[in-house]
């Protein structure tokens, strides 16, 4: 325990401390969001936010402005607890997307025992921090990641930070999206309903790069590839797939703790004006970005072993492949093959939300190994069918 303090891993009180990264690009509302991770906290002290705040230094009010000078109002949040909160601040001009930014996040990480990721204009609710802890402890799964695509942020909270939702979102579908050597596995919109596990997270087979809560070995067994600049589709899958094989579950929590500013819900329209980092293209070129995309993306897909057979192993960037690649507890053809996804034809068996859920906890959670470390999906021979088209194929797995 000594040690582990030493490193950062608990705060003065003994409680375990919780990194925030948060990749901000060009986003009115990084400031808002910083303020609401600490603010709503139960235990503000043990929260230390990391930013990478991409931003244009002429025309935008950089992340790390308090409202008023800390001199005028020190009881403001980045004031406060401005020795918790760090900067990476960069020139929005040369941002190379949400890959390399959250790569450079990752890299502020100093040892906290558990790590979020998010979005910079989200939302938390009161007590975030003692909710999802007791939330990723009810798992019993060391290497458990609570994650998916938050719910919008209308009528989720009422004025003191307090959930107004009764139904979470869980990450059931993907597909093939794109064409040629940018083709890739992109993840649609999740369903939401009421959990229908109560009392723990809920096993699901994706990860969402929108929210994640895990513990910290997570980002350092599997941080973000620096070498795929430009790439923006394929981010989840990258980092979903590469973490299934090095061990982690991910779960979807019972109990959403923050919501996001979608722009279709903004009724003011300043989230429609939030630039992109897109824009950038008009600097560079376009053919340019095409081409260091479709780069990036032929590494993306090599790492994961879903290249076509077009695509030489030649042809794509090797650099650092062991500290950006898969790891050795599970193969990336397990996933593929117990999750229905066809690599060779481009094609997903559908309906997989009708597993996910209460069917896929029952079926995979008396596989949890008895020291916590993962599911053992070496005892998991489960391969998923479309039911619209095969039937139930799991209902003789599901206890009596």
């Amino acid at each position: 325990v000594e040690q582990a303090q030493q490193i950062g891993s608990y705060d003065a009180n003994g409680r375990e401390t919780i990194f925030v990264a948060i990749a901000s690009y060009r986003d009115f509302q990084c400031r808002q969001t910083i303020e609401s991770v600490i603010s709503r906290a139960t235990y503000p002290e043990r929260i230390r936010v990391a930013v990478v705040d991409q931003y244009d230094y002429k025309d935008d009010t950089p992340c790390s402005k308090p409202e008023k000078p800390c001199e005028d109002d020190p009881e403001q949040i980045l004031c406060k607890y401005k020795s918790q909160i760090d900067f990476y601040e960069m020139e929005a001009q040369f941002a190379m997307g949400p890959v390399f930014a959250r790569h450079l996040g990752n890299r502020m990480y100093r040892g906290e025992y558990f790590a979020v990721q998010c979005d910079a204009h989200v939302d938390f609710i009161k007590d975030w921090d003692s909710s999802m802890v007791s939330q990723w402890k009810s798992a019993k799964n060391e290497m458990a990641v609570l994650t998916a695509y938050l719910s919008d942020v209308h009528n989720s909270l009422d004025e003191e930070g307090n959930s107004l939702r009764t139904t979470r979102p869980i990450m059931c579908k993907s597909d093939w999206e794109g064409y040629g050597v940018t083709q890739h596995l992109r993840h649609g919109q999740q369903p939401e309903g009421p959990a229908g596990i109560k009392g723990e997270p809920t096993l699901e087979p994706y990860w969402a790069a929108g929210y994640s809560f895990s513990r910290g070995h997570f980002i350092v067994n599997v941080p973000y590839d620096q070498h795929l600049p430009w790439v923006f589709q394929g981010e989840e899958i990258s980092i979903g797939l590469r973490g299934f094989t090095y061990g982690y579950d991910y779960y979807t929590p019972e109990k959403s703790v923050c919501f996001h500013y979608y722009a279709k819900q903004d009724s003011s329209g300043k989230r429609n004006k939030v630039k992109l980092f897109w824009e950038n293209t008009q600097t560079i070129g376009r053919k340019d970005v095409q081409k260091i995309e479709r780069t990036g993306m032929k590494r993306l897909n090599g790492i994961l072993h879903i290249n076509g057979p077009e695509i030489k192993e030649e042809d794509w960037i090797h650099a650092e492949e062991k500290k950006y690649g898969v790891g050795n507890v599970r193969t990336t053809q397990k996933f593929y093959d117990t999750f229905g996804i066809n690599v060779v034809e481009r094609k997903t068996e559908d309906h997989l939300c009708r597993f996910v859920g209460r069917n896929m906890q029952l079926v995979w959670k008396p596989h949890l190994r008895s020291n916590t470390m993962g599911i053992d999906y070496s005892g998991i021979t489960y391969k998923f069918k479309d039911p619209e088209i095969h039937g139930i194929t799991w209902e003789h797995l599901l206890p009596k």
